[in-house]
């Protein structure tokens, strides 16, 4: 089933994939109208980026620009439930950051996640599978029907461990956007 979401999301189709947190969706993130139909699967605005997942971190900085700081605290929380926020590469459109010049960039702890990531090739958008609003999806039967419907994949690996979304820091400004998993290490690392 992983190989057949990679193979989806090259095609410019969206998924729902498993995380250490929540159920994602995720698209190429390089490409505009995935990017869109992400927005749109979610009824997000606009207005309000998204991330990008990647397998590893050295994949990471092949889209993103961090600073040695960002990295050195990449390389210290990811793989991990914890989403940083760092400069984004000119590969990645406008329409994922909400024209914002940085973007958050996460590699989950799980390896069917990981797995996906690594086949796609490419940034895949990371955001919650959940419809703007709702509780975040820890198992397949929790997808809104209209996502469900609207993806070419459901990678399903049971109920998920986490449960709260990640937490999402800026290492350059320390500051933590959104409190999550791993906050008071992250506060630690940060003071």
């Amino acid at each position: 089933m992983t190989v057949g979401a990679a193979a989806a999301v090259r095609a410019g189709d969206a998924v729902v994939y498993p995380t250490e947190t929540v159920y994602g969706l995720g698209a190429d993130a390089t490409d505009p109208s995935a990017v869109g139909r992400v927005f749109d699967l979610k009824g997000r605005p606009r207005s309000k980026p998204l991330s990008i997942a990647v397998p590893t971190v050295a994949r990471a900085t092949r889209y993103t620009r961090p600073t040695v700081r960002a990295e050195r605290f990449m390389r210290a929380f990811l793989p991990g439930p914890v989403t940083v926020v760092v400069e984004r590469a000119p590969d990645l459109p406008d329409v994922l950051t909400a024209g914002d010049s940085r973007v958050g960039v996460r590699v989950p702890a799980h390896d069917r996640a990981l797995a996906l990531l690594a086949a796609a090739d490419r940034p895949v958008t990371a955001t919650s599978a959940n419809r703007t609003g709702e509780p975040g999806v820890r198992r397949v039967s929790e997808l809104h029907p209209d996502v469900r419907e609207g993806c070419a994949a459901v990678v399903d690996d049971g109920e998920t461990p986490g449960g709260r979304a990640s937490t999402v820091v800026d290492p350059t400004t320390g500051e933590i956007h959104r409190e999550g998993p791993l906050v008071d290490a992250v506060r630690a690392w940060l003071g």
